[in-house]
């Protein structure tokens, strides 16, 4: 049963008791929202990072496009001058050890884990700089924040929420029959008003029904029609980065048609479209899928799949219940599955079987920006970089529908010699003594393996510590849970 804790939550610290009820162990955590393990002193709302967005957004198009106009190396200059006035390397460092203390510090790993599940089911990814400054904040005040109500209030809040309506440009979807629309200066300066349809077909694709629901474009233009006017307004200070609202003037009137139901124009259809939609038999059905193939394995059975969907009846979608459900399902499958380790996953496991040091708080203290940067370099271990090169930042995925959970997809030869180069990486975040403890892998493994005689034989053969975990975390026990 050991690999269970790898399951659902990175394993167990070298000397850590494995509960002895380990069902109601992972169960109980997902049922409230803790605060923050995170106790370094740069905590902030989205709203407030959105500031440091707009100050790096107005500056480039209001004074660099100007001023630099003929000046490309200038630009270039004064572009990575801003980045560092604005914070732009510093927060996804900040934000990323808010997230992975969950993982190895919180006494929540299994809530973590589904944690960064609905991240990635609602990505946000790497464009008009939101990596950067708000994708950490929507994860923490939208989706994890959520995780202790229905998946529709989830849906509701993350559709709305600005960096989401920013991502797939929602801004730029103005109904042309709306007030707006039919404007005289629109026709003056060449700029119609046009459906944008991306949030629309994303909310069917990727965040509620999917395909297997067999929506029509003649649907998802209904739903785009749907959301006109939620967007921001434009204003010369803050560009696009006031808060989202409902803009009537907007909005596509008239009647609009999702799966053949009748909605009426105005603010409250949105609301209702999306209740709609995850209440219909597709998105419960690919919610459980998807929970069962981060959880278990590549190919979930419908066996596995039905107990989830049967606790999202009973609970009217409420995600404690629907995580218990998957949790247990993952329970009992676990000695019939392994599932093979996103790079994500696989670093915080490497990180907290090993009781390594990780992610510490930034201290209390003013600090100039060599020192700043001298902090996110050491104590910080520069996981923003550090995710980018094992192919997994949880801020910058290059697509709307996030990183794969197909075993297939990181398997390639290149992932797996970076995973070699990280556990050596790992190991040098020990503390000192443990570097120079030749028993420490005895410890990981006896914690963590039912079978751990096998495995110590193959890693006595290393030469080294240092080599020891190179080969430890990267067999395929460890790979595979």
């Amino acid at each position: 049963m050991k690999n269970f804790f790898r399951k659902i939550a990175f394993g167990l610290k070298p000397e850590e008791k494995a509960p002895s009820d380990p069902l109601t162990w992972a169960q109980k955590q997902v049922e409230t929202i803790p605060e923050f393990n995170w106790k370094g002193k740069y905590i902030f709302s989205e709203k407030e990072m959105r500031e440091h967005w707009i100050k790096q957004r107005v500056t480039e198009e209001t004074t660099f496009k100007k001023k630099y106009k003929n000046d490309p190396e200038g630009l270039r200059i004064a572009e990575k001058k801003l980045e560092d006035d604005s914070g732009a390397k510093f927060w996804p460092n900040n934000e990323i050890c808010i997230r992975h203390a969950e993982a190895v510090r919180s006494d929540n790993p299994v809530l973590a884990k589904l944690w960064y599940f609905w991240t990635n089911h609602f990505t946000i990814s790497d464009t008009q700089r939101l990596p950067s400054f708000s994708t950490g904040a929507y994860q923490r005040e939208f989706i994890r924040a959520n995780m202790d109500k229905t998946f529709e209030t989830m849906a509701i809040e993350g559709t709305i929420a600005w960096p989401m309506i920013m991502h797939l440009d929602n801004k730029d979807n103005i109904g042309p029959k709306s007030i707006s629309g039919k404007e005289d200066w629109r026709k003056k300066e060449n700029e119609p008003a046009t459906i944008n349809e991306n949030h629309a077909r994303e909310l069917m694709e990727l965040h509620t029904v999917s395909p297997k629901a067999g929506y029509t474009q003649e649907d998802v233009m209904g739903l785009a029609c749907i959301m006109t006017g939620w967007r921001p307004k434009w204003t010369k200070s803050k560009d696009q980065g006031t808060d989202i609202r409902f803009m009537s003037k907007r909005h596509e009137p008239g009647k609009k048609y999702v799966f053949g139901k009748e909605y009426k124009a105005g603010k409250k259809s949105l609301k209702i479209a999306i209740k709609d939609l995850v209440n219909h038999p597709s998105c419960r059905e690919f919610i459980a899928t998807k929970l069962c193939r981060y959880l278990i394995t590549d190919n979930p059975t419908k066996e596995m799949i039905a107990p989830i969907i049967k606790a999202w009846e009973q609970s009217d979608g409420h995600l404690p219940e629907v995580h218990k459900a998957a949790i247990k399902v993952a329970f009992e499958y676990n000695d019939k599955y392994k599932k093979f380790q996103n790079p994500e996953n696989w670093w915080l496991q490497t990180i907290n079987m090993s009781g390594a040091t990780y992610a510490y708080p930034i201290p209390e203290k003013k600090m100039d920006k060599f020192e700043l940067g001298n902090l996110i370099s050491q104590e910080l271990r520069e996981p923003d970089r550090l995710l980018k090169d094992i192919g997994y930042h949880p801020y910058r995925s290059k697509q709307p529908n996030g990183y794969s959970d197909l075993s297939t997809d990181w398997l390639s030869t290149e992932l797996i010699i970076r995973r070699l180069m990280y556990a050596k990486r790992a190991f040098h975040t020990y503390k000192i003594k443990d570097q120079i403890d030749d028993t420490i892998h005895e410890k990981i493994i006896r914690t963590n393996f039912d079978n751990p005689d096998k495995i110590l034989k193959i890693v006595s053969k290393a030469k080294s510590n240092e080599e020891k975990h190179m080969i430890l975390f990267n067999l395929p026990e460890v790979l595979r849970a």
